[in-house]
C-alpha cells in the first residue's frame, strides 16, 4: 500500500524499500516480536526506519532500528551514521518517556535530572544504511527523529492489535 502511494516519489520509495529490505521485512521474527515502518522527509533528506519490538504486558522493548537515509552526498558518512544513532536515542526517549508535567502553572521537569531519558540498557541496535544518491545535500540530524515513534507505534500495533494514538507510549498501552 505504502509503496503504491509513493509511485510519484521515487527517492522516497527507494529509501522505504531499502529500509524494509535491510530489516528483512516479511521474514520470520522470534515469538512475540513485531516490526513497524515509517518514512519521513525534512531538511532535504528522506529517512525510513523499521523498528523491531517485543511487548510483555506494559513493558515495551525496542530491539533493533534499521534506518535508511538519503541525504544526498554524505561528506562524512560516519557522521551521518552517528547522527542517525543519536536521533534514535532522542526519538525513543521522547516516544517512551517524553512527558512534561505541569503543576501550579509551571513545568515539573526542569532539567535532565528529572526528565526521563533512554538508558543505555534500553538502547536498541541501530543499523544505518546510506542511500547512494545524486540528490541535493540535506540534513542528517533532525530528519532521523520523527520516524522513530511511528515505526515503534506501527510495530506495537502489529504485536498487540492496539493503535497507539498518544505519547508517551507507556501511558497509551
Amino acid at each position: 500500500f505504502r509503496a503504491a502511494m509513493l509511485a510519484a516519489a521515487p527517492r522516497d520509495l527507494a529509501v522505504l524499500q531499502l529500509a524494509a529490505e535491510s530489516a528483512q521485512w516479511g521474514s520470520a521474527l522470534p515469538a512475540g516480536h513485531a516490526r513497524g515502518i515509517a518514512l519521513h522527509e525534512s531538511f532535504g533528506s528522506i529517512v525510513a526506519q523499521v523498528a523491531e519490538v517485543s511487548v510483555e504486558g506494559r513493558n515495551v522493548r525496542v530491539h533493533r532500528v534499521t534506518c535508511a537515509i538519503d541525504c544526498g552526498f554524505a561528506v562524512n558518512p560516519a557522521g551521518v551514521i552517528a547522527q542517525m544513532e543519536s536521533a534514535v536515542v532522542f526519538g525513543l526517549s521522547a516516544a517512551r518517556y517524553g512527558e512534561i508535567g505541569i503543576e501550579r502553572g509551571g513545568a515539573v521537569q526542569s532539567n535532565f535530572d528529572d526528565y526521563r531519558l533512554l538508558r543505555i540498557s534500553e538502547m536498541p541496535f541501530v543499523d544505518t544504511i546510506l542511500v547512494a544518491s545524486d540528490g541535493a545535500m540535506g540534513g542528517a540530524g533532525e530528519p532521523g527523529v520523527p520516524p522513530v515513534a511511528p515505526a515503534v507505534a506501527n510495530a506495537l500495533f502489529a504485536a498487540t492489535g492496539k493503535r497507539i494514538r498518544r505519547l508517551p507510549i507507556a501511558s497509551a498501552l
